[in-house]
């Protein structure tokens, strides 16, 4: 009998396939950049997708100077609060907080999120974080900033979502006094990103559950000849007598979907102001009509409608050229069907 081969079953790369801790997604690393300091993140909530009609401006495209259809999803994105900053400090065993300053004046609706902090000399700790920039102890200054989901209707959820944006661009004491600089006013995703630019889009995807492997590996369902009784959908073994333990590489049952998945490279190709424009007849399917500031990015991202969303520019740019789009149409038909 002549041997067959064949690509193995579904990507290795994400393994294991486990739930994600938290819905609000962490970044491990920042675009390194020059220039003003300036926040390095933001956050918005997912509404829907739709499409645009537009003149392809990418370089040596087929239909470049043509007016083409691009599906995009549409993000609100209700401006964010610092409510601390943070001073990194770094050892044996890696990056751990120095020190932190408090915002004098924090929202109330935080109380239901985390115990706000009753002690905070914030002249100290500002002096304290100063010497230590000065001493070189300090490698990265990073904001705790909070969304503000109470301003959305789509959204049924009134308590803010928190996180850490770093602060990058300039020497360590620019990024600090920067960073202190955005006590008591909000921060719009002008401040980080504009129109044309390209970004990295984060968020948890959507849960699917426990699932068998061939919806979640793609194994192929057995033949009756190679089946026992009913049992078509399972493996035909769990790999070989030695080693005597089963391999994390066979493909088996387990948790599908609300992983931390990043989309590199999404072009934003309007930020707008009047909802007006994008909302279709009878509002978006499972989130009703955008009521605030909006942002549409090009192609699908991930995680299910009324999802926490996070943005930073991107990281591997590589030589994009930053060009504003022309657009010509928003669809604004129902998605009822």
């Amino acid at each position: 009998m002549p041997q067959t081969t064949r690509p193995r079953r579904g990507s290795l790369a994400y393994s294991p396939r486990k739930r994600a801790k938290s819905q609000v997604p962490k970044y491990q690393s920042w675009q390194e950049c020059a220039g003003e300091p300036k926040l390095q993140g933001f956050a918005g909530y997912k509404v829907g997708m739709t499409h645009i009609v537009m003149v392809d401006d990418h370089k040596n495209s087929p239909s470049e100077g043509k007016e083409i259809a691009v599906p995009v999803t549409i993000v609100e994105i209700p401006p964010i609060k610092a409510m601390a900053v943070r001073a990194y400090t770094k050892d044996t065993y890696g990056k751990k907080v120095f020190a932190e300053v408090w915002a004098d004046e924090l929202d109330g609706k935080l109380k239901d999120r985390i115990s706000i902090p009753k002690k905070n000399n914030a002249e100290e700790n500002i002096q304290k974080i100063n010497e230590a920039i000065e001493a070189g102890k300090v490698i990265d200054i990073f904001v705790l900033v909070h969304t503000q989901p109470a301003m959305l209707t789509g959204v049924p959820k009134k308590v803010p979502d928190m996180m850490e944006m770093r602060v990058g661009g300039g020497d360590i004491k620019a990024c600090f006094d920067h960073a202190i600089g955005l006590f008591g006013r909000e921060v719009e995703l002008e401040d980080i990103a504009g129109v044309g630019q390209y970004i990295d889009v984060t968020a948890v995807t959507t849960g699917k559950g426990t699932n068998g492997p061939v919806k979640r590996w793609g194994i192929p369902v057995r033949k009756r000849k190679h089946s026992r009784g009913k049992k078509k959908r399972h493996i035909g073994n769990l790999g070989p007598w030695t080693p005597h333990h089963v391999r994390w590489q066979v493909p088996q049952i387990g948790q599908m979907g609300y992983q931390q998945r990043t989309e590199f490279n999404k072009r934003i190709l309007k930020v707008g102001d009047n909802p007006e424009e994008i909302n279709p007849a009878g509002g978006f399917l499972h989130y009703g009509l955008v009521r605030g500031r909006y942002i549409a990015i090009k192609g699908s991202i991930p995680g299910p409608t009324k999802r926490l969303i996070r943005i930073r520019p991107a990281i591997r740019q590589g030589e994009h050229v930053v060009r504003e789009p022309s657009i010509s149409y928003i669809s604004t038909m129902s998605k009822q069907g």
